[in-house]
């Protein structure tokens, strides 16, 4: 049986053009201009795309998934559920669950959780720590994406900061180095002084003042002096400011490269009065120079991945200051219909977002035959549509937590459709919970 999504804008690989994708079991078996004629043959299903935009499904290279051991803010079913909704249909997890995933029997066993909850693809990074750079050579290359380093977490034992660990992790690691990049040193003395100020926890406004741009930029001069030095492959996570972006090449997907997250490219220091610490994140939402210089990189090539650091917490643990609230917010569900209304704003082109949010994962990290809309490739696919208001209410979020800094927020793109190896994950407002996923492959 074949599933012919006919007459929808196909966007791909830099071009945009009026087309058919016929889908054939899992893979796309043709990406070609409409054709009068293809009309569908006998138990073939025809998807009318008239006045839709037809992607690749979106790669979202960082989550928090919060599974094992905090599964009372997320979990795999629920925020892949909230994935499929947004159009993403493929996730990299990160390391800081319970146990942290910094063993090998940690990693295998997100994998089986996985194999049983997610309604979308997966994968997950390998942490690192200051002592575990044993375990690198024994990582199957083809299954994981890459190794997660904390230079700057207060995440239990994930904080590498000791300099010969560093070194280790960079000369021996073989596959991508992801690093979150903050200086912790300096991070507590800014606590330290404005604890003093303001008493034990101070106000959220402060808190881009205490994990600081001098604590971005020092840490990710450092990462990138350690990738050179070791000739290795950085992906610096989440990055928040102009001078970080000073450091960036531009167009070195296989060198050196930079993730943006959505929040980043939303919010700034002036959103912090209306919604306080929902939008407390690690690293810090800085100011709006900042926030506009990210977005003049995702079009010159400084930025090479957008992604969410999609990161949920019950509502109840964002309540308090910069020391208190959690970090973190939930965002899977609304990062393709926020980077749309970029492009509505002109930030970005149609087919520049492609590049960030699905082409350019899958080259950084050599996913296998996911990212484009290829003959053979995995039919992996999002179907939107413009011109679409809906608005952001609590019965609207599929996510665990509830809550989103984007409720109230009305958005004028839809998505309508997911499809997922070929299967309609996601039909207008319903996500299939019998699907599930496939473990993605690379290399």
């Amino acid at each position: 049986m074949k599933t012919i999504i006919k007459g929808g804008t196909i966007v791909n690989e830099g071009r945009s053009f009026v087309g058919d994708v016929v889908i054939h079991g899992e893979k796309i078996e043709s990406v070609m201009p409409s054709l009068p004629q293809l009309d569908g043959v006998g138990e073939d299903t025809v998807i009318d795309a008239t006045g839709c935009y037809v992607l690749p499904g979106i790669i979202d290279d960082h989550v928090h998934f919060r599974e094992p051991g905090l599964v009372e803010k997320a979990d795999i079913e629920s925020e892949s559920r909230a994935a499929a909704a947004g159009g993403v249909t493929s996730f990299f997890d990160m390391p800081n669950t319970v146990p942290q995933t910094t063993t090998l029997e940690a990693l295998e066993e997100k994998f089986r959780l996985a194999a049983q909850k997610s309604h979308v693809n997966y994968s997950f990074f390998f942490g690192a720590t200051n002592n575990n750079t044993d375990l690198f050579g024994k990582l199957d290359e083809h299954r994981i994406p890459g190794i997660k380093l904390f230079m700057g977490s207060s995440t239990g034992n994930m904080l590498v900061d000791r300099e010969e660990a560093l070194d280790k992790i960079f000369s021996e690691a073989r596959l991508p180095i992801m690093a979150h990049c903050e200086d912790t040193a300096i991070i507590n003395r800014n606590m330290k002084e404005f604890k003093e100020r303001f008493g034990d926890d101070p106000p959220v406004w402060t808190h881009p003042l205490i994990r600081s741009e001098e604590a971005c930029y020092e840490s990710t001069a450092k990462a990138i002096e350690l990738a050179v030095r070791h000739n290795a492959r950085l992906h610096i996570a989440h990055i928040t400011t102009q001078r970080e972006l000073e450091l960036i090449p531009a167009n070195c997907l296989h060198t050196i490269t930079a993730e943006a997250t959505v929040g980043y490219l939303l919010f700034s220091m002036v959103d912090y009065e209306q919604l306080g610490a929902k939008i407390k994140v690690n690293p810090s939402i800085k100011n709006f120079s900042d926030k506009q210089a990210l977005r003049d990189g995702l079009m010159d090539g400084r930025i090479s991945v957008v992604a969410t650091d999609h990161a949920p917490h019950l509502l109840s643990q964002k309540e308090g200051g910069a020391a208190r609230a959690t970090s973190g917010m939930p965002m899977i569900q609304f990062s393709l219909v926020t980077m749309l209304e970029l492009v509505d704003e002109g930030v970005l082109t149609l087919e520049r977002l492609v590049e960030l949010m699905a082409h350019n994962p899958a080259r950084i990290f050599e996913v296998r035959e996911r990212g484009f809309l290829r003959p053979g490739y995995q039919a992996d696919l999002v179907v939107v549509r413009p011109h679409s208001p809906w608005t952001v209410t609590p019965d609207t979020i599929e996510s665990k937590c509830g809550w989103s800094p984007m409720e109230g927020h009305t958005y004028q793109w839809k998505v309508e459709r997911t499809f997922c190896n070929g299967h309609l994950i996601y039909n207008n407002g319903v996500v299939d919970r019998i699907y599930i996923g496939q473990p993605i492959r690379f290399r």
